[in-house]
């Protein structure tokens, strides 16, 4: 069974002819670190089923810094969400931080091909309650749980990650300078 086809069908159930129309939406890329998927300040038109990798999604001050909104590790979906359903340029800025696999989805295409199927649109809407919650979850996360916390939690949603990425990362994604991250880690030694 193609494995993309299994995910989905975790996500949602989706008939074979389904997931063919979809394929027809989709193109299969490999991409080097440090390359930019979506670009802030453009209006966003593709959606990013990560395969394999770790990439950012993130958002750039005035100041120049830059800060972590999410990391996502495969299998997961990512993309300027709010900007594609709005219509309008995204702040939000998508970047691999390693070498990554990802099948990029027209997100134009896919929405019309809600309208006509309704396992794509059920699939759609579970995809739309995954991402409402882990947003929920992180700001969460954020308000509750401490810089300790969150970084055992980032731990084992990306078991591994102090190898894979800076850790300047992780700690614009845990909210931290990497002072307090190197603070961290040494106390959990």
């Amino acid at each position: 069974m193609n494995p993309y086809f299994k995910f989905l069908n975790e996500i949602g159930t989706i008939s074979e002819n389904t997931f063919k129309q979809l394929s027809n939406l989709s193109e299969f890329k490999k991409y080097s670190s440090k390359i930019q998927l979506a670009e802030a300040g453009k209006i966003p038109s593709k959606v990013f089923m990560l395969v394999s990798g770790v990439l950012r999604a993130y958002i750039s001050l005035e100041t120049g810094k830059q800060h972590n909104k999410r990391l996502y590790s495969a299998p997961s979906f990512a993309g300027a969400l709010t900007s594609m359903i709005k219509n309008e340029p995204s702040i939000i800025a998508l970047e691999t931080l390693t070498d990554c696999e990802v099948i990029e989805i027209d997100y134009h295409g896919f929405k019309q091909l809600c309208e006509n199927n309704i396992e794509i649109n059920q699939l759609y809407a579970k995809v739309l309650e995954l991402a409402f919650i882990a947003y929920e979850e992180r700001n969460l996360d954020l308000m509750t749980l401490s810089a300790t916390e969150r970084y055992l939690k980032l731990k084992k949603q990306i078991p591994g990650i102090e190898d894979i990425i800076p850790q300047y990362q992780i700690a614009s994604y845990l909210n931290i300078t990497p002072v307090q991250l190197s603070r961290i880690r040494k106390s959990l030694k």
